[in-house]
């Protein structure tokens, strides 16, 4: 099973947080699981805010580009599409809200679990949950807004 990322076009496929061509960024993976999406990351000792405890800014990207990607994929579901399909959906972020629910232990996997609350024309609503060990740690939304086409490079 392909992640949504991999369906990604080559020129939009850079981003720090989820893109494949980015060999030094997080290059999260995110799948559908029923009406949820799902990612799973590891984080790395870089990745700390104090010792023991996962760097905040972290959980923010991975909510962020977790976010995008369900909006993508929410996208070509809405109109019955297959992901590999042109024109490509591709996603920005119009708007970040994250509550950091507890502190966030570094070591384990995190599961990062998306519902989309909305779709309305060019933006997709998605609510994301962090958790770590099963412990929901953080909490966010993202309002995806579609990629307008000036975004990207001729």
């Amino acid at each position: 099973m392909q992640a949504f990322q991999d369906y990604y076009p080559e020129n939009l496929a850079h981003c720090y947080g989820c893109g494949r061509n980015n060999a030094q960024g997080h290059q999260i993976k995110t799948f559908w699981d029923g009406d949820e999406t799902v990612t799973h990351f590891q984080p790395r000792p870089e990745h700390t805010a104090i010792p023991g405890f996962v760097y905040g800014g972290l959980l923010a990207s991975l909510i962020d580009c977790h976010g995008t990607g369900t909006a993508a994929a929410a996208m070509y579901r809405a109109e019955n599409r297959a992901m590999d399909t042109l024109p490509a959906f591709r996603f920005v972020t119009g708007s970040l809200q994250v509550s950091y629910l507890k502190p966030t232990p570094l070591g384990p996997v995190l599961e990062i679990r998306g519902r989309v609350k909305e779709i309305k024309g060019r933006k997709v609503v998605v609510e994301a949950t962090v958790y770590c060990a099963g412990v929901a740690t953080a909490q966010g939304e993202v309002i995806a807004l579609q990629m307008p086409d000036t975004f990207v490079a001729k």
